[in-house]
């Protein structure tokens, strides 16, 4: 069995790191360093089957722990990882819905729906669209005050005939 490069490092400050790291993944990084250093007997295959990584996916935090020191736990990537157009863009693109808001209209999601899929060329679930008006600060859409089927004659004969 081959065996893996020792790692080199001061293990109390990785024992600092483990009590201060408030992230799960943060930890269990940490941990497969710190494993390798206190038994470096043990192969990448049993750190990896201990904090539930995948092999591979140890000698790459090993290598980023060589290269970087105690910066190559950190996970600083954050953000949207999916997003189809920028903070940017989608200012650009509700402009024209904002605009008319003052004149009374109302922001239909359908509509922003319909311009948001020309933009990008593809369709997109309802439900990014109510993501990104909230993300701009659009207040959720009220329903309708009244069903559209109702008949007003029949409610007002209830409303006499009923006992109360």
């Amino acid at each position: 069995m081959p065996k893996r490069k020792p790692i080199e490092g001061n293990i109390a400050d990785l024992e600092a790191a483990l009590k201060q790291c408030k992230d799960c993944g943060e930890y269990r990084r940490i941990q497969c360093v710190h494993l390798a250093m206190l038994h470096p007997h043990m192969t990448t295959k049993e750190i990896a089957k201990i904090t539930l990584y995948s092999k591979s996916h140890v000698l790459i935090i090993h290598n980023n722990y060589r290269n970087n020191g105690l910066d190559g736990f950190l996970d600083n990537r954050g953000g949207r990882h999916r997003e189809n157009m920028t903070f940017a863009q989608e200012l650009e693109l509700l402009k024209p819905f904002e605009e008319e808001s003052p004149k009374g209209s109302l922001v239909v999601a359908g509509r922003v729906k319909k311009a948001y899929e020309e933009k990008i060329g593809r369709e997109v679930a309802e439900s990014t669209i109510y993501r990104l008006l909230d993300r701009h600060g659009f207040r959720k859409i009220v329903p309708y005050r009244r069903h559209k089927k109702a008949d007003k004659e029949a409610q007002e004969t209830f409303k006499k005939t009923s006992q109360t």
